[in-house]
């Protein structure tokens, strides 16, 4: 599921313009999706973006602190405590998003600023959804787009993905003639 949705959230951002580069690995560390797009004011927007893409998701997106799995709890336990949330979600947002072996490469790609964000579809928790947007991090709904691919409305009409895509809007038009 979760490189369908990486796939489909790649497709997006081509026939937005941007190019991209799916699933860099750095060893065991991996970037979903770099985009880079020149803007027409002479700037470029550089975007980070990793997907969870969970139908349903019986843990949270992070995992149990360092400290918490030392003490013998396990990494995606789905019980936790407010602040074993908290510390997840910062270990997280550190090794998804701000890993040095990540930044390094971004600005070698590209020697600007780079958004940082995070696409989910179903989350078990809004409030570790807004922990992890309080570092920084935009969030953006799969579902949202999904429909925004339907309006055809880009600069690109179909990339790569476009399949998938089509697959998607075969089964709306379905669900709409029953």
């Amino acid at each position: 599921m979760a490189l369908l949705a990486e796939e489909i959230v790649e497709e997006w951002l081509n026939r937005q313009g941007y190019f991209t580069i799916r699933g860099i690995k750095m060893g065991v560390q991996e970037i979903d999706l770099l985009a880079v797009k020149a803007q027409e004011d002479g700037k470029t927007d550089c975007r980070h973006i990793e997907v969870q893409a969970s139908m349903r998701p019986v843990s949270y997106i992070s995992r149990v602190p360092k400290e918490s799995q030392k003490a013998g709890r396990a990494a995606n336990s789905a019980k936790r405590s407010a602040d074993e949330l908290v510390q997840g979600v910062a270990e997280w947002v550190e090794k998804k998003f701000h890993r040095p072996v990540k930044t390094s490469l971004m600005r070698t790609l590209w020697n600007g600023d780079w958004s940082s964000e995070l696409v989910v579809n179903v989350v078990k928790s809004d409030e570790e959804l807004n922990l992890i947007a309080g570092h920084g991090i935009k969030i953006l709904r799969l579902n949202e787009i999904v429909e925004s691919l339907a309006s055809n409305k880009f600069v690109v009409a179909s990339a790569a993905g476009g399949d998938i895509i089509d697959l998607i809007q075969m089964g709306s038009a379905l669900k709409e003639d029953a």
